[in-house]
């Protein structure tokens, strides 16, 4: 696997033109090492829990618990019928409990609550910890809270950029292209709403998933302390694994058009669709979406407003016709 390629400073120009626009991740070293909440947890744990308490709201959300058994790794069981670990409601202020709890325990119970809004769950966050790089986008901002846990290898529809406040993080990211080679589970039965890998990439079974070998060697890592940041493109496959008994860590999701609609929906309706169409016509209806869908040229020799992409409202309407709905 190769290191993650590194920088130490950038300006919102300069992450813009030659971060987020080369469409490969990157670590920003101690790009949010001025955040409070990262001086508090390099002070002591004890420093961050009552940081993050005083910035954190009394609303619930949802959190997950597992045995020590699990080791952290949370998903399904074997048949898929059901999850490894529970699901309940806490609040901020609660989950820091029990991690206090728990620190130093040799096989503790594993907690992770992931992707809690700021908004709700630390309504002043971003006044008192500004993101200059992303200044002006449309985003989601979101907490992620928990200890020694690991995120199976996903994707994520919007640009990422992870910022680590407490503990250390250790992420392990996949070209887009690499799907076939990481064993994907369902598309109707997922942990988080995206498909993810069966395997385990800390300890991968070959055995049972050999092409693993070859997602492996395109395999890029990151190994990240509080203070940096890691920039994770649109649809980059990537694991993470928190390190320590307390840690923390704080998401900005955006797209460059917006976050509007999402074709996840529409790659959810083709793979249903081309299931039982025999092979030869798979194959014909590959060059149709290749044409349709991907090449920037479908259409020129037509009038704007009869090309595909400028169809958009009315293709929705189709669409929701075929499914029996109203547009």
């Amino acid at each position: 696997m190769t290191p993650v390629a590194e920088v130490y400073e950038a300006d919102r120009a300069t992450f813009a033109a030659d971060i987020a626009g080369k469409d490969a991740p990157v670590v920003l070293r101690g790009a949010v090492a001025d955040w409070p909440l990262v001086k508090a947890a390099q002070t002591s744990v004890a420093t961050f829990a009552e940081t993050l308490e005083r910035e954190a709201s009394d609303v619930a959300g949802e959190a997950w618990f597992a045995e020590p058994t699990v080791a952290g790794r949370f998903g399904f069981t074997a048949d898929f019928a059901s999850y490894n670990h529970d699901r309940r409601q806490a609040t901020v202020a609660q989950l820091l409990a029990l991690l206090l709890r728990q620190q130093g325990a040799a096989r503790p119970y594993a907690m992770f609550a992931g992707a809690l809004p700021v908004a709700t769950h630390l309504p002043g966050f971003r006044t008192t910890h500004p993101m200059p790089l992303l200044e002006g986008e449309e985003m989601l901002v979101s907490l992620w809270l928990g200890n020694r846990t690991k995120t199976a290898t996903h994707f994520d529809f919007p640009h990422n950029l992870a910022c680590v406040v407490a503990g250390r993080r250790r992420f392990t990211l996949f070209p887009t292209e690499q799907a076939r080679n990481l064993y994907i589970g369902p598309l109707d039965v997922t942990l988080a709403g995206q498909p993810s890998s069966m395997v385990d990439v800390a300890a991968p079974d070959l055995s049972r998933f050999p092409r693993y070998a070859d997602a492996a060697t395109a395999a890029l890592t990151a190994e990240l302390e509080p203070g940096d940041a890691l920039y994770v493109p649109s649809l980059w496959w990537h694991a993470v694994e928190s390190r320590d008994d307390v840690a923390a860590m704080v998401n900005y999701w955006w797209r460059d058009e917006g976050l509007g609609s999402s074709p996840f929906t529409a790659l959810l309706h083709a793979a249903g669709a081309m299931a039982t169409i025999p092979a030869n016509e798979r194959a014909r209806w590959r060059a149709l979406f290749n044409y349709f869908a991907f090449d920037p040229d479908s259409g020129k020799h037509l009038p704007e407003r009869y090309r595909p992409r400028s169809l958009t409202d009315a293709i929705r309407a189709r669409i929701i016709r075929s499914l029996g709905g109203k547009p």
